[in-house]
C-alpha cells in the first residue's frame, strides 16, 4: 500500500512541477494542465520502451556496467528533455519555450523528486518503526 501511494505521489509531484514550469511561462492554466497531463503520460507511455532497450543493451555487454549505467541516466535526461520540449513546442508553437521547458523542467524534477523521496523514506521508517513496536507488544 505504501508503495502505490508513493508512486501516486511521485507522478502527482511530476504533474504540479510541469503544470507550474507551462503556467508560469505562458500565463495559461489551461497549458498548465495540458503539460500536467500529456507529459506524464508520454513518459508513462514511452519510458518502458527506453528501459526495456538499455536492459537488452546492458545484457550484451555486462563488462562496461558503469559506463552503461551512465549512458543510460544520460539517455533517460535527453528522453525527458526531449519530451519536455515537444509539448511546450506543441502547445505553443515556440521553439524558445520548448528549449526552456527542456531545460527547466529536467532540472526541476532532479531537484524535487529527491526531496520527495526523503520523505517517503523516513515514513517508512516510521512505518516500520511502529509496526516493530506493536510487534513487541
Amino acid at each position: 500500500m505504501i508503495i502505490a501511494a508513493k508512486k501516486l505521489s511521485q507522478v502527482t509531484t511530476h504533474m504540479a512541477i510541469a503544470f507550474t514550469l507551462m503556467y508560469v511561462m505562458t500565463g495559461s492554466a489551461a497549458f498548465g494542465g495540458l503539460a500536467a497531463i500529456l507529459e506524464p503520460v508520454i513518459n508513462v507511455a514511452f519510458l518502458p520502451m527506453h528501459e526495456g532497450f538499455w536492459r537488452r543493451l546492458r545484457a550484451r555487454s555486462r563488462y562496461h556496467a558503469t559506463a552503461m549505467l551512465a549512458a543510460e541516466k544520460l539517455s533517460q535526461t535527453l528522453f525527458h528533455m526531449a519530451v519536455a520540449f515537444g509539448v511546450m513546442f506543441w502547445a505553443t508553437g515556440s521553439a524558445a519555450f520548448g528549449g526552456v521547458a527542456a531545460v527547466l523542467e529536467p532540472i526541476l524534477n532532479v531537484i524535487a523528486l529527491p526531496y520527495h523521496d526523503r520523505l517517503w523514506d523516513r515514513l517508512e521508517q516510521r512505518l516500520a518503526a511502529n509496526a516493530r513496536l506493536a510487534a513487541a507488544v
